[in-house]
């Protein structure tokens, strides 16, 4: 249905379009027909198809301004203040370049970036070619947020100093650990000078630079950094706004076809930094074990190069040249921690198959009775062929295994979930209810669309959990708003769940320019919708509240949708007509039981105080320059980090299972399928959330057998 509305959309969108004589209009002699044309198109979409478009103003004006600025020169390395008071005259007037199809802002910021790239790449090997001293008593802020703009180019020499000594002591450090190694292991080994160590840490940095700004920053042509100039115009309207260069549209492409070669994780840029946003799961990052969510990459080092390539502050798209290649091949990671250690891991390249990424199932036996638990990573679909692959069907095969096993109650684990399909979701929540309204969806100017499970069967009426975290995001929190609405299932997890209520879809932007000969103007996702939970609220920022809130690794830490820039507001309509669930469940008492639990868990305690710690070094962004000082610190972060050792040392007695049919697929597996579920099902019986989850299933069991019999006795 949502899909049916999008298309009449675009339908009169094209047409509108087409009848505008800008579309065979020339512009005029000149490279810059292409970006005026891209310009042109771009604009139109967003004020004619948004979902809440905004005014393109003075306000719209200054915030494309400081976000492209701090785009391209983030940690300010690149431009002086005498440019930032050049390019400020444009700070009002980039609205006016928009409509009047103007590019000057973006024509001139980029030849003065050029300019001064050229500059740094003298400046760095000028600096490189010296010694750093690590006996003085100096620091660096690693927050960048904190630094102005230089006036001078002594200033300017200065602050690339710093940076580069504080990227060079890590190797520093690394090569130090390194020759303790050799030393241990080799009585006789000759152990080289800290004059050594220097020079070759330094040439490790220079290595590194010389790759990031030879290999990489050349390569970039002046329509790829136009494009990222387009992709600020458009984050403007929402962070789930974004505009795919034809290259990149590729790439989208590529990642959408079933196969991902490499670590098995999904990166992301923030600001300088290349952040792990998600493991996939049964990948080589995922068995690891070593990799988490929120970590970030800082170097890759191939397995036969002597030294590795510092990615802080190259294009993802280069960094993931780095980091994917051939199976087999291995790569090392230096990975910063989300609590400010640093760590190599080596992960062995391989294929990895989305197969992996689909709905699997676990039974579990705690005393006598038997619970299921199926983990959902994410609500996938063929959109080619809905029926040939859903999580709803799978789901739905999943809960008719369970039940032939005699299962009493079901974990649906949604965390981590970053959403999918809304017309699953509406089929997976009919899977637990008989029928009624799931979701409810508005596009601008138009009548609220109610999305209801016409189905009156019920595959599974027993006791259902759902568990969320921060990262359960868009589809994932549809379906537990959903569920907690009906009084279906009780939500345990993080305080609330992601906070994504919009849709977005891809659209080909070629499609609206009759006879252009412009060239590929790649595509545009674009926030088309907003969805509601049936009592009328929205997820948008506020997410879903667990019934049951307990602490997590990400409980103090910056993560959702509240976080990101220019998100929409929250807001709400009136509900949808629904009854609530009826059954012999007593959830405000087992809710009650639940929380007085975890008030007394000490591996709960213990996470918590743990999230504290990370926020802490999180918040701490002063470096020491001197080795000593930054040694000490370093070892002191690991002698602290020792504390929690413990929380990945928690077992509980619960005993997990696959189902018979996976079993009979073990014998002829030749994807290690048995490898992969016994390490799944260790780590299930690690996992306190899932415990308690159990525990609850348990409550709510036994709080159905007591009202049924008081029911049949009052009778």
């Amino acid at each position: 249905m949502i899909k049916k509305n999008f298309k009449v959309f675009m339908l009169v969108l094209l047409l509108a379009f087409a009848s505008c004589s800008f579309t065979s209009k020339p512009f005029g002699g000149g490279t810059s027909d292409k970006d005026k044309l891209l310009i042109q198109v771009i604009t139109y979409v967003l004020e004619q198809g948004h979902y809440n478009p905004i005014d393109i103003n003075d306000d719209f004006s200054e915030e494309l301004f400081k976000d492209y600025l701090e785009l391209t020169d983030p940690v300010k390395r690149y431009y002086y203040e005498s440019d930032y008071k050049e390019f400020e005259k444009y700070k009002y007037f980039l609205d006016d370049q928009l409509n009047n199809l103007d590019i000057t802002f973006f024509n001139v910021t980029h030849q003065k970036l050029m300019e001064r790239i050229e500059e740094a790449k003298v400046l760095y090997k000028d600096i490189l070619s010296k010694p750093f001293d690590y006996t003085i008593d100096e620091t660096f802020d690693t927050d960048s947020d904190n630094n102005a703009y230089v006036k001078t180019k002594k200033q300017m020499r200065e602050r690339w100093r710093k940076q580069l000594k504080f990227s060079t002591l890590s190797n520093y450090d690394d090569i130090k650990e390194q020759e303790e190694q050799n030393l241990k292991k080799d009585k006789y080994y000759i152990e080289k000078t800290d004059e050594e160590i220097e020079r070759e840490a330094r040439e490790a940095t220079l290595k590194s630079l010389n790759i990031y700004f030879n290999d990489n920053v050349e390569d970039l042509k002046r329509e790829d950094w136009f494009a990222q100039y387009v992709n600020t115009i458009v984050e403007e309207f929402d962070p789930h706004t974004y505009y795919l260069a034809p290259k990149s549209k590729e790439s989208f492409d590529q990642r959408m076809s079933g196969k991902l070669e490499g670590i098995g994780a999904r990166l992301q840029k923030r600001m300088d930094y290349i952040k792990i946003v998600e493991l996939i799961s049964g990948g080589p990052a995922w068995r690891s074990q070593k990799l988490e969510v929120e970590d970030i990459i800082l170097k890759v080092k191939q397995e036969f190069e002597a030294f590795p390539v510092d990615i802080v502050g190259m294009r993802i798209s280069d960094a993931i040249k780095y980091i994917k290649g051939p199976k087999g091949t291995k790569v090392t990671l230096t990975i910063k921690k989300v609590d400010g250690t640093i760590k190599d891991v080596e992960i062995v390249r391989d294929v990895v198959e989305l197969g992996e990424t689909y709905a699997k199932t676990s039974i579990v036996e705690k005393g006598n009775k038997k619970y299921g638990v199926i983990n959902l990573p994410a609500f996938y679909v063929d959109f080619k062929d809905y029926k040939n692959l859903n999580a709803a069907a799978d789901v739905k095969k999943e809960l008719e295994r369970l039940k032939r096993e005699n299962m009493e109650g079901l974990v649906l684990d949604l965390r981590n979930n970053g959403g999918g399909s809304l017309p699953t979701v509406v089929e997976m929540a009919g899977l637990f209810i008989e029928q009624g309204p799931v979701v409810q969806v508005r596009s601008t100017g138009s009548p609220k669309e109610v999305l209801k499970d016409t189905d009156k069967s019920i595959t599974w009426s027993g006791p259902l959990v759902i568990l969320v975290n921060e990262l359960s995001a868009s589809a994932s929190e549809i379906m537990a708003a959903a569920m907690q609405d009906y009084k279906r299932a009780i939500i345990i997890g993080s305080k609330q769940t992601y906070g994504k209520g919009t849709v977005q879809n891809v659209y080909n932007l070629n499609n609206l320019v009759r006879n252009s000969t412009k060239g590929d103007l790649g595509a545009l996702a674009f926030t088309t919708q907003k969805y509601y939970r049936i009592n009328g609220g929205s997820v948008q920022l506020e997410g879903v509240k667990s019934d049951v809130n307990v602490p997590g690794r990400y409980a103090f830490i910056e993560v959702g949708e509240k976080e990101k820039e220019n998100p929409l507001a929250w807001d709400e309509i009136d509900a949808a007509k629904y009854n609530e669930f009826k059954s012999y469940f007593n959830y405000e008492q087992t809710i009650k039981r639940s929380k007085q639990r975890m008030l007394q868990n000490n591996q709960l305690k213990l996470i918590e105080k743990n999230a504290k710690w990370v926020k802490s070094k999180i918040d701490e962004t002063m470096v020491s320059l001197n080795y000593k000082d930054y040694k000490a610190n370093l070892d002191l972060n690991e002698e602290e980090a020792k504390e929690f050792d413990k929380i990945s040392e928690y077992k509980t007695n619960l005993k997990f299972l696959s189902l018979p049919y996976e079993k009979a697929l073990f014998a002829k597996d030749t994807t290690d399928l048995k490898e992969k579920r016994e390490r799944w099902h260790e780590s299930l019986s690690k996992d306190v959330y899932i415990e308690e989850a159990l525990n609850v299933l348990e409550d709510l069991n036994m709080a159905s057998r007591h009202k049924k019999l008081a029911n049949i006795k009052s009778k």
